[in-house]
C-alpha cells in the first residue's frame, strides 16, 4: 500500500542530535530497559535490541549492566560485565544495533543498597548502614562504604568502563537514578547520613557523582558520549530527593555530561501503568530542565501521541523522546511515522506485562506486540511473516485478541480468511475490559488489528454469525480454529478450591462477565472474592464503588491484587481501594455462600468470619468456551474436508491478553511449516558453557 509523506510537523522529529562526540540520527531514544533475559539469554536479547535500531530508533540502550561481582540484584536477570569474559555478549549487541545505523549505548549499575548480592553472598554496600532496599524486604543490610571503598568503587567503575568501550559502545551511562543505584543513594538524604566530604550538603552528596563522570569522561575521551541518568524526584516530599533539590544538583554539574536522561523515582512511579497515570505524567518534574544545561535532555511518559513528542522538541522540554514501552510494543515506530504510516504505529496499552518479564526473571513479553522476546528465540519479526505455503483458506470463529491476532498475521502471509463473530462487535474480552474504570487505554489492541484488517483484502469478517456444529461443517474450511474465548466461573473454583463452594439456592453469585453485560446486582453490599489474584478483582471492586454499592473485597493473599507487584500497581491498587471506601479482608477464603451472608475463613487459623451480604462476586477462574470445539473433534471430519480443528488462546486454556495475542500469532506463523518431532524444543536458546 502507497503512503504519502509524513506531515511537515513531525520533520523537527527526524533532525540529528549531537551528543557529545556522537551524533543521534533522529530524536528517536530507546532508553535503558530490562527484559528478564540478560546474561541467561544474551543472542535472544541482543537480536532483539537489533530489531528496534532497525525499526529506526536512533539510539538503543542495555538494561542495567552490573559492573562488579560485589553487587548483583538477584534474583533479576540483568547483564552482567564482571570481568573480560562478559565482552563478547555485550559486543554482540552492540553489532546488531550497529548493523542498522543506531547508536548503543549501556547502562552501567552498582545497585549497592538495592543489591541483595543472592548470588555472589559478598555484603552490600552503601552510605549508611541500612537494610537493603530491595523490592522483597530480603532479610540483608548494606554496611557504610569507607574512604578505601569510595576509592575502590571508582576504580571499577573506571575498569567496567573500559571494558564497556572495548565491547563497542557509543554511549556509557553514568546512572543515579530510579533509588537503584549507589549513586542515587548518596545523592538522597533518604540513605545519606554521612558526615564526610561525600555527605550533608548538596555539593558533599554531588561529589562522588562529579568524580565518577569527570573519570568516565576522561577515559572514553572523544570516542564515547557520557550521560548521566537521574531521578529529578521521589515523590515522597521533603522525606526524600525532590525536583527543586535535584534541579540544583543538575546545575551544579550543568555542562559536564554530555547528555542529561531524566526520570522519577523509584521504577514504579517512572513506569505507571496506564491504569494510574496518562501519558506524559512526568512532565511536571523535568519540564524546565533544559535551561539548567546546554547538553540534550531526555525523558519518557509512555508517549503515543506523535503530536505531543513534537511539541516537547518544539517547546525545549526534551531534545529526544525517550521510550522503553512504546519502543516495545512498536519497535518500528520510528520508521513507520517516517514513511508517513503513522496508523499503523501499534500503541502501547500500559499494560506493563512487559515488566512482569523482569519480575518474573522470564523473556520480556507484550500485549500489543507477540514477537516481542522471540526475534531470535523463534526468529519472528514485529513487520514481515513468510509467505503462506498453501492456498487452503482458514475459518477463525471468534473476534477475540486471539482471533484478531491470527487473522492479521494470516492475512499478512497471504491465506484467505473468514473470521466469524458471534457478537455485533469484534475485540471479545478487550472490548469488554476496555469500558472497565482505568483500562480504556487497552483497546489499542483491538483498534490497531482492526485497521490491519481492513487493509487485507483476502480477510473477510462476519458479525453477528454464531456458528453451530452444522454450519461449520457445511462451508468444508480445511482449516478451523476456535479462538471463543471463555466466561469466568460462577462457583468459586479456583486457586483455592478446586471443587465448587456450597452455594444456596436463593444466593445472589454475579460474575465479572455480569458486570460487562451491566447486570449489577440488587441490594447494596457486595463481597468481591479475589482468588485470581491479577487486576480484575480489584477493577471489579472499584467499579462497583462507582456504582455506590458497600464493597468488601477479601483474598486469600496477603494484599490485594499480589499478582501486580510483577506489573509495580499491587501499591497503586490497594490505595485507590481504600480511598474509594472499598474494605479489605486478607488472608481469608471464602467458604460458603448463603441468600443474605457469607462465610471466610482465615487461611492461617480457620476462624470463621461471617459477612452480611446481598450478593458475592468471585473472581477466580474461568472455563473455555469449548463446546464448539469438542463437537467438531467428534465429527467425521475426513467427509468435510476439514484438516484441523484448533483451539487458541482463552479458548484453549484462559490467561492474559498477552497470552491470547501471542496464541494467535502463533498460530499463523506455524501454519504449514513442516512439524516438529514431539521431543524437539520449538524454540532457540544458549546453553552455558562448561569449564
Amino acid at each position: 500500500m502507497k503512503h504519502g509523506p509524513r506531515p511537515a510537523a513531525y520533520d523537527i522529529l527526524f533532525e540529528p542530535v549531537k551528543i557529545g562526540p556522537v551524533t543521534a540520527r533522529n530524536r528517536f531514544y530507546q532508553v535503558p530497559h530490562c527484559n528478564g533475559m540478560g546474561y541467561r539469554d544474551p543472542t535472544a536479547l541482543a537480536t532483539m535490541r537489533g530489531i528496534k535500531a532497525e525499526g529506526g530508533w536512533a539510539v538503543v540502550c542495555t538494561e542495567q549492566v552490573e559492573m562488579h561481582y560485589s553487587s548483583d540484584i538477584t534474583p533479576f536477570i540483568e547483564l552482567r560485565l564482571w570481568d573480560d569474559r562478559d565482552i563478547p555478549a555485550l559486543a554482540r549487541m552492540a553489532e546488531k544495533i550497529h548493523e542498522h545505523g543506531a547508536l548503543a549505548g549501556i547502562e552501567l549499575a552498582y545497585n549497592g543498597m538495592n543489591g541483595p548480592n543472592l548470588y555472589s553472598r559478598e555484603v552490600p554496600m552503601g552510605p549508611a548502614h541500612l537494610p537493603v532496599a530491595t523490592f522483597s524486604y530480603d532479610p540483608v543490610q548494606a554496611r557504610r562504604m569507607d574512604k578505601t571503598d569510595i576509592a575502590n568503587l571508582r576504580a571499577w567503575h573506571l575498569t567496567a568502563v573500559r571494558r564497556a568501550q572495548k565491547a563497542g559502545f557509543d554511549l556509557i551511562y553514568v546512572y543515579a537514578a530510579h533509588a537503584l543505584g549507589f549513586l542515587h543513594h548518596f545523592l538522597s538524604r533518604r540513605y545519606n547520613d554521612r558526615t564526610d566530604e561525600y555527605g550533608g550538603s548538596l555539593e558533599n552528596r554531588v561529589r562522588l557523582l562529579r568524580e565518577i563522570t569527570e573519570e568516565t569522561k576522561a577515559a572514553v575521551g572523544d570516542v564515547c558520549a557520557v550521560p548521566i541518568r537521574i531521578s529529578v524526584d521521589e515523590l515522597l516530599g521533603e522525606g526524600g530527593l525532590e525536583r527543586a533539590e535535584v534541579e540544583d544538583m543538575i546545575g551544579l554539574l550543568a555542562d559536564l555530561p554530555d547528555l542529561w536522561d531524566v526520570t522519577l523515582a523509584g521504577w514504579e512511579n517512572d513506569s505507571r501503568t496506564s491504569r494510574f497515570a496518562e501519558e506524559g505524567a512526568q512532565e511536571p518534574f523535568i519540564s524546565g530542565i533544559r535551561r539548567l544545561t546546554n547538553k540534550p535532555v531526555v525523558g519518557v511518559g509512555r508517549y503515543t501521541s506523535v503530536d505531543r513528542m513534537a511539541a516537547l522538541v518544539r517547546k525545549g522540554v526534551l531534545d529526544l523522546i525517550g521510550a522503553a514501552r512504546p519502543s516495545i510494543a512498536d519497535p518500528f515506530l520510528p520508521k513507520k511515522l517516517q514513511e508517513g504510516r503513522i496508523e499503523d504505529i501499534r500503541e502501547c496499552i500500559g499494560c506493563n506485562i512487559c515488566v512482569s518479564g523482569d519480575f518474573t526473571q522470564s523473556p520480556l513479553r507484550c500485549t500489543q506486540n507477540p514477537t516481542m522476546g522471540e526475534e531470535w528465540r523463534k526468529g519472528w519479526h514485529p513487520e514481515r511473516i513468510r509467505a503462506r505455503e498453501s492456498e487452503k483458506p482458514v475459518l477463525i470463529i471468534g473476534g477475540g485478541p486471539a482471533g484478531l491476532e491470527a487473522a492479521h498475521a494470516l492475512g499478512k502471509r497471504g491465506y484467505d480468511v473468514a473470521l466469524a463473530e458471534a457478537g455485533t462487535e469484534l475485540g471479545g474480552r478487550v472490548t469488554r475490559e476496555a469500558k472497565l474504570p482505568g483500562l480504556a487505554a487497552w483497546a489499542r489492541v483491538r483498534d490497531y488489528r482492526l485497521l490491519q484488517l481492513h487493509k487485507l483484502p483476502n480477510v473477510q469478517t462476519y458479525l453477528a454469525s454464531r456458528l453451530c456444529t452444522a454450519e461449520v461443517l457445511e462451508f468444508g474450511y480445511p482449516r478451523i480454529v476456535i479462538a471463543t474465548g471463555a466466561k469466568w466461573r460462577r462457583d468459586g473454583v479456583g486457586h483455592q478450591h478446586t471443587s465448587p463452594l456450597p452455594i444456596a439456592p436463593r444466593a445472589v453469585v454475579v460474575t465479572p462477565d455480569d458486570i460487562m453485560d451491566g447486570a449489577y446486582p440488587a441490594g447494596t453490599r457486595v463481597l468481591v472474592w479475589d482468588d485470581d489474584h491479577y487486576y480484575m478483582g480489584g477493577v471489579m471492586a472499584e467499579a462497583l464503588a462507582a456504582k455506590g454499592y458497600a464493597v468488601t473485597y477479601a483474598t486469600p493473599a496477603s494484599e490485594a491484587s499480589t499478582w501486580t507487584r510483577n506489573t509495580m500497581e499491587q501499591h497503586f491498587i490497594q490505595k485507590r481501594l481504600l480511598e474509594a471506601g472499598v474494605e479489605i479482608i486478607v488472608s481469608h477464603t471464602l467458604t460458603a455462600i448463603a441468600p443474605d451472608h457469607a462465610v471466610l475463613d482465615c487461611v492461617f487459623t480457620g476462624r470463621q468470619k461471617v459477612l452480611e451480604i446481598d450478593a458475592v462476586l468471585p473472581v477466580t477462574a474461568r472455563l473455555p468456551e469449548e463446546m464448539l470445539l469438542h463437537e467438531l473433534r467428534a465429527a467425521d471430519l475426513a467427509a468435510t474436508g476439514i484438516e484441523s480443528v484448533t483451539a487458541i488462546g482463552d479458548a484453549l486454556a484462559p490467561a492474559t491478553i498477552a497470552h491470547a495475542v501471542y496464541a494467535g500469532r502463533r498460530y499463523a506463523e506455524e501454519l504449514d511449516a513442516t512439524p516438529l518431532p514431539p521431543d524437539t524444543l520449538p524454540f532457540r536458546r544458549e546453553i552455558t558453557e562448561l569449564l
